[in-house]
């Protein structure tokens, strides 16, 4: 069986929904905010990746009102995005302690 890769997209988005069911533009904001805005996402961008995800089970979308009366599409984290995410932010932190180790080798000694 292959294992699944996803992108970091993917991983970003999912790690929002691991704190609680957002919305698609809460989700844009948010990412932005945490990110101190190096990730600014368009929808264009956003929502072919969510549905995405919708379609491999890792997050389930349902409909809520909001206060403002107006209906909205919020996202769930499924068990099986929680499976995905575990796995895939395990294999993020291998690759990014690799890229800076080799980044560290580079800067001249200091003795």
């Amino acid at each position: 069986m292959k294992k699944k890769t996803i992108d970091h997209t993917q991983l970003l988005l999912l790690t929002l929904l691991s704190g609680g069911d957002m919305y698609g533009y809460q989700m844009i904001t948010e990412l932005s905010r945490r990110s101190d805005r190096t990730f600014e996402m368009k929808e264009g961008t956003l929502y072919p990746v969510l549905h995405a995800l919708e379609r491999e089970g890792y997050v389930k979308a349902y409909e809520q009102e909001a206060p403002s009366g107006r209906k909205r599409k919020y996202y769930h984290l499924t068990r099986k995005g929680q499976g995905l995410l575990k796995t895939e932010t395990e294999a993020w932190e291998r690759y990014a302690d690799g890229i800076n180790t080799v980044l560290r080798s580079a800067q001249p000694n200091r003795a």
